[in-house]
């Protein structure tokens, strides 16, 4: 077995770059739970400063992520890898900049829905799960311990589907307006993607793993 150390090196900065993308992800998924309990408590809210702030911050990461592969002649994981990830710990607060938009701007009524609650919960947990997988890199982990992280995230995924689907069934069902389904029907849409999001990272750093022990 090839050592994961001649592997990795001892250039750290990608792993450091990676952590904090990672981290910054699983940020904001944490500042939509919360920005969804003041939208319950019916809370005034005129802006999404928290987060914009986690999406530009880790686009700047993203960004650093791509000057250092330019100026790095040895990297300690495949620069296609290091990029892999890096773009998709990226789209997560992409993804959740555009969740918090549409929350902001849709009809009061959504935020009261324990669905809507316990979706973006799944979230908020799969983006723990995520960083937790990320920060393993560093130190090389067994395939065991990563291939446990990367089927819960499966697991969490899968448990998000079955709850948008009994959400839009809801929806459909219900005695909403066509505009009003049409809002709703996005924002389901895009929790169901951000979670995707955090499976396809993790199946990203498995895959990493999985081509280095």
């Amino acid at each position: 077995m090839t050592s994961w150390k001649k592997i990795l090196g001892k250039d750290e900065k990608f792993f450091d770059l990676l952590e904090a993308s990672a981290k910054e992800a699983n940020l904001s998924t944490t500042r939509l739970k919360n920005f969804l309990e003041q939208l319950q408590a019916v809370v005034s809210l005129d802006s999404l400063d928290q987060l914009t702030f986690s999406r530009r911050k880790d686009k700047e990461i993203t960004n650093e992520i791509t000057r250092e592969l330019c100026r790095t002649f040895v990297t300690p994981l495949e620069r296609e890898d290091i990029e892999a990830l890096s773009n998709s710990l990226y789209k997560i607060p992409k993804t959740v900049q555009k969740i918090g938009e549409r929350l902001l701007i849709c009809p009061r009524s959504i935020p009261k829905d324990e669905s809507l609650r316990r979706q973006v919960e799944l979230l908020d947990v799969a983006s723990e799960v995520l960083e937790k997988m990320v920060k393993q890199l560093r130190s090389g982990p067994s395939i065991d311990a990563i291939g446990e992280m990367n089927s819960r995230l499966q697991q969490l995924e899968g448990e998000a589907d079955k709850l948008v689907t009994k959400m839009l069934r809801e929806l459909y069902h219900g005695e909403q307006g066509a505009k009003d389904i049409i809002i709703f029907k996005d924002v389901f849409e895009l929790l169901e993607r951000a979670i995707d999001r955090c499976r396809d990272a993790g199946n990203t750093v498995f895959q990493i793993v999985l081509k280095n022990s």
